[in-house]
């Protein structure tokens, strides 16, 4: 069972003092190369041509700002802390103002929870990310980092019926290169000695961008929504096949993500709430 360990240690009760604030100012440019990084391609213009009238973040595009604020926050106070021991465990975003194409927006970043789980620590790390000249809130993000080994909280079980629709898609090998360039340049993604470190065989996609790529499958298929939650259960190599099988349940979408190869699911209890104008096409 996982016991708040806030309260206990005052070092903890300390950190999540920690208040961490950061600027994020960004271009078409910027949009462009994250919707690419997800998997968008030259014909789908909406999604990589700025001239075009239907030009547009994809929704997932609101992990990127909040960036450079949640990874600000400090974890040095965890004993023995190792970031190639770092994994994340889940993600949390929830769209709260239509996404400009560019824009100034700032950020601010605390952790929200600390549990002790099985003598490994669970941090959830809780960003609101505004315009910088309106404050107008446009994303919340909660993230989940496990080290060593809320209203983002359902279970998101799948029913028992199969998906009401599949959708497949292959990864580049070059994906994690390209992606890191949005953001997180953890060497994980990128050089085969520190991903050894972290016990796996070779550089990984970012989980952040198979959670992309899912919430692309998703709103090809039912339309716009307003929040994405997702657990992140496996990893994925650049160059597998992802599989999002989706059950639509009311206004709400739960779905899981596999790797075709190995047949591992890395994305479980992810769900997306439609946006009022996709339920209004239901």
């Amino acid at each position: 069972m996982a016991n708040s360990i806030s309260q206990d240690i005052p070092i903890i009760a300390e950190a999540k003092k920690e208040v961490v604030t950061s600027e994020y100012s960004y271009t078409e440019r910027d949009i462009i190369l994250y919707n690419l990084g997800i998997g968008a391609t030259e014909t789908q213009l909406q999604w990589t041509y700025e001239g075009d009238e239907q030009f547009t973040a994809l929704p997932t595009f609101g992990v990127i700002p909040q960036f450079s604020a949640s990874s600000s926050l400090s974890l040095d106070w965890l004993p023995n802390f190792n970031p190639a021991k770092l994994l994340h465990g889940e993600q949390y975003l929830s769209i709260k103002a239509p996404i400009p194409t560019s824009g100034d927006l700032v950020n601010s970043a605390r952790f929200l929870e600390i549990l002790d789980k099985d003598n490994a620590a669970a941090v959830t790390t809780v960003v609101e990310t505004r315009d910088q000249h309106s404050g107008k809130l446009i994303f919340e993000n909660q993230s989940t980092v496990f080290i060593h080994r809320g209203p983002a909280s359902a279970s998101n079980t799948p029913p028992a019926r199969a998906p009401d629709a599949i959708f497949e898609e292959k990864t580049h090998p070059s994906q994690a290169a390209l992606y890191r360039l949005n953001g997180d340049i953890n060497p994980l993604h990128i050089l085969p000695e520190f991903a050894a470190v972290g016990g796996f065989e070779k550089p990984i996609l970012h989980g952040l961008c198979s959670m992309g790529i899912a919430g692309k499958h998703v709103l090809q298929t039912f339309g716009p929504f307003q929040d994405i939650k997702v657990r992140f259960t496996g990893v994925v190599y650049p160059g597998e096949t992802l599989v999002t099988e989706m059950w639509k349940e009311k206004f709400k979408v739960i779905f899981i993500t596999k790797v075709k190869e190995r047949g591992v699911v890395v994305l479980a209890s992810a769900a997306v709430s439609l946006h009022e104008t996709a339920q209004a096409m239901l």
